[in-house]
């Protein structure tokens, strides 16, 4: 289980596609520190297992279907990515609690500016619509976030400058996909 707060962006050295598996080498910093082989890091958004620590390299084998049904089937070396270790029992919670299983990719339809601040317009497939709560939390490649406005197939986020310079969003531009897992509360509170 995560909390949304993007610990550091790691950058991707290598993708490498095996029978059954992808192979994806990232370099990364801060979240090594306490790191061991099994450990569970999520990836924009993505719960991973580390498999391999080299040096500065953290490897992770990703099941075919979770490669394509994600965002990570768009990476190409030298990509930042979002990486957030585990929580601990006792951590401080400061996003909202993320699964690192992710409900779908959503497409950002613009990128606009309220008060010199990026908004983001996000396209979403119309079943999952309903777990869009205005002013509601969700996981936007792995970061936690509150949702400023919803409209039928689309809702919006706004991002504050720290979020910003310390996340792939900075990068992000429309058409490009996200990973989304919307709050488990949310979800909880729909019938299946």
């Amino acid at each position: 289980m995560f909390t949304g707060i993007i610990e550091e962006l790691g950058v991707v050295k290598g993708i490498s596609r095996r029978p059954n598996i992808v192979l994806l080498e990232i370099a990364a910093k801060k979240v090594l520190d306490g790191t061991k082989i099994g450990d569970s890091i999520a990836l924009n958004g993505v719960c991973l297992t580390v498999v391999k620590i080299a040096k500065n390299i953290l490897s992770f084998e990703v099941m075919p279907r979770t490669f394509k049904v994600t965002n990570l089937a768009a990476l190409k070396t030298a990509d930042k990515v979002n990486l957030e270790r585990s929580l601990k029992i006792g951590d401080r919670l400061s996003g909202h609690f993320v699964y690192g299983h992710i409900d779908c990719v959503g497409v950002i339809r613009k990128k606009t500016f309220r008060q010199n601040n990026p908004c983001f317009e996000i396209a979403i497939p119309s079943e999952f619509a309903k777990y869009c709560l205005s002013k509601g939390a969700i996981a936007i490649d792995g970061i936690s976030l509150t949702i400023a406005e919803k409209k039928a197939d689309t809702f919006t986020v706004c991002i504050i400058p720290h979020t910003l310079e310390n996340t792939n969003l900075k990068a992000k531009m429309p058409s490009d996909k996200v990973n989304l897992e919307f709050d488990i509360l949310a979800k909880r509170n729909q019938p299946f």
